[in-house]
């Protein structure tokens, strides 16, 4: 296999704070040149209710910044190991916007909604985005984690593809030992119609194994399948699959065929660095072995080639972890982390370094035609490594850590007040409601709990889920504008209205009236008091 000349740098980072947040499975978007991230390991904080945060790196120390979504978006889950992609509405469009689809959340739950990101707002105090759930019908693909999304494009129209990943066996399958166990999804390849919002699967016979954590790179009305892990097998197919769709008026026609030339690679990451040119880093070539060789794929006039390259100076601390992990940081450049082992104080703390391919266009008004797609470059730690991801699903990062200064950061007075709002209060001696831990439990809650005002004495808030109420009553209580009384304060309630026992008053015996002295007019009186008795 002939070798690329082209050099790769490799630069350590220093995480400031909160690089607790940055974990496996987690995603990277490209706005403009600016780096975003989103899929930490809980649900999103109160300091950052969207869960999405801008990656500001300057002087090689890389800071979190949490940004905003506009009024008209939906709620995003903090997803991981979903399937991105970018797409642009229109050809004419120099804005691009992300696809998201599928991907786990921080209670294991797997996905099957199609998230649409876009920017609205960018200045140096606050970052807006958009993000839109779009409604499909048709075969819609099940819920999944570690596929791929791509965007294809021919006779004027776009479409896109997903396929692969994994899901939950079946509800009529599950035992009790075997119940959160997960299986290679099937091997159908589905057609999304953003346009009219419907889906299609297709089944073709050169497909015959599932793939999850595998690498797909699309151009034009082309996609190229490569690598991946099959749970069926217990292996990582060398296979390379060529995909091609085609978009009549009718309906659409896709054809596969396999070629020579794969690699056998799983979780690999794939960043663009020209218009045809792609770079191929990371990835496991075992359960136990990463792959430390880079490769260059090129694709032009409907052909593929991939070509060994020379790999940047790894560091000890790489070639000797057994797990790293990283995404696309977009423009040609990659983001690696490692584990700090016991190197470092926090347990769970990592090592980050930007991986820049030489030759990666930096021109932020550059139009690219590819599209690419590929997953964090770590296996599902639970099925493959014994680096297998916490099902805990607290971090350390406070709402006062976040290190922002007086320059680059949003101003909180513009922003609504949430300082005295008390959602995270503890609100009894049993709360069990943790900013850290706590996930929806009442339809009517996104990113906050539910509250409930305790009418005694000045009022004070307590939460719904802590007093036991159902839905129903919590509905009822808001609906009805009638005084509530916390478990606590119930009892002293029902004392306040119960009347006390009033003491009989005894009444004192009236005293008999005096006799009236009858006037002898016979008496001499005065004339002056004669005029006011009878006045």
């Amino acid at each position: 296999m002939a070798q690329s000349a082209d050099a790769m740098s490799l630069q350590m980072v220093s995480a400031v704070s909160n690089s607790s947040l940055l974990q496996p499975g987690c995603s990277l978007l490209n706005f403009d040149g600016h780096v975003f991230f989103f899929g930490q390991k809980g649900w999103p904080k109160r300091s950052c209710p969207t869960g999405v945060f801008f990656l500001d790196i300057k002087q090689n120390e890389l800071k979190m910044k949490p940004v905003f979504f506009s009024k008209d978006s939906c709620y995003l889950p903090p997803l991981r190991y979903p399937a991105i992609c970018t797409f642009r509405g229109n050809e004419e469009s120099n804005k691009h916007q992300y696809i998201i689809h599928g991907g786990k959340t921080p209670n294991n739950d797997l996905s099957d909604k199609i998230y649409i990101m876009s920017l609205v707002n960018k200045t140096s105090k606050k970052t807006t985005f958009q993000c839109v759930e779009k409604d499909l019908g048709g075969d819609v693909p099940e819920a999944r984690y570690g596929h791929t999304i791509n965007v294809v494009h021919s006779r004027g129209k776009s479409m896109s593809v997903i396929f692969g990943g994994r899901s939950y066996i079946p509800l009529a399958q599950r035992t009790t030992e075997k119940w959160n166990s997960v299986v290679d999804c099937l091997p159908s390849v589905f057609l999304v119609d953003f346009e009219f919002g419907c889906c299609t699967s297709y089944i073709l016979p050169e497909l015959q194994d599932g793939l999850s954590f595998h690498v797909s790179v699309a151009r034009n009305d082309t996609i190229y399948i490569l690598g991946g892990h099959s749970l069926q097998n217990n292996t990582r197919s060398p296979s390379l699959y060529k995909l091609k769709v085609d978009l009549p008026l009718g309906s659409p026609a896709l054809t596969c065929s396999v070629l020579p030339g794969g690699i056998s690679v799983s979780s690999a990451i794939v960043t663009q660095t020209s218009d045809t040119e792609f770079v191929l880093v990371g990835g496991y070539q075992s359960d136990s072995q990463k792959r430390l060789v880079c490769n260059t794929i090129v694709l032009e006039d409907d052909k593929i080639e991939i070509v060994e390259r020379a790999s940047p100076d790894w560091t000890p601390d790489i070639k000797h972890c057994r797990m790293w992990f990283g995404c696309d940081m977009g423009k040609g450049s990659v983001l690696l982390g490692i584990p700090g082992a016991n190197k470092q104080l926090i347990s769970d703390a990592n090592y980050f370094y930007i991986l820049r391919c030489k030759g990666a266009e930096e021109d932020e008004e550059e139009e690219l035609t590819a599209q690419i797609c590929s997953q964090a470059s770590t296996e599902d730690q639970g099925d493959s490594t014994p680096f297998e991801d916490s099902e805990e699903f607290c971090f350390s990062a406070e709402a006062s850590s976040f290190d922002v200064d007086d320059i680059d950061t949003y101003n909180e007075d513009d922003e609504e007040d949430e300082s005295e709002t008390g959602y995270w209060i503890t609100c009894c001696a049993s709360c069990n409601i943790d900013i850290n831990t706590w996930v929806p439990f009442y339809s009517t809650e996104l990113n906050k709990p539910a509250m409930i005002l305790c009418s005694h004495g000045a009022g004070h808030w307590v939460h719904a889920q802590c007093m036991d109420l159902s839905e129903s009553m919590l509905l009822h209580l808001s609906e009805a504008n009638i005084k509530y009384f916390c478990n606590e304060h119930v009892d002293l309630n029902k004392g306040l209205q119960t009347p006390k026992k009033a003491m009989h008053l005894k009444r004192q015996p009236m005293k008999p009236l005096r006799k009236k002295k009858t006037m002898n007019l016979t008496t001499p009186v005065k004339k002056s008091f004669l005029r006011r008795l009878f006045e």
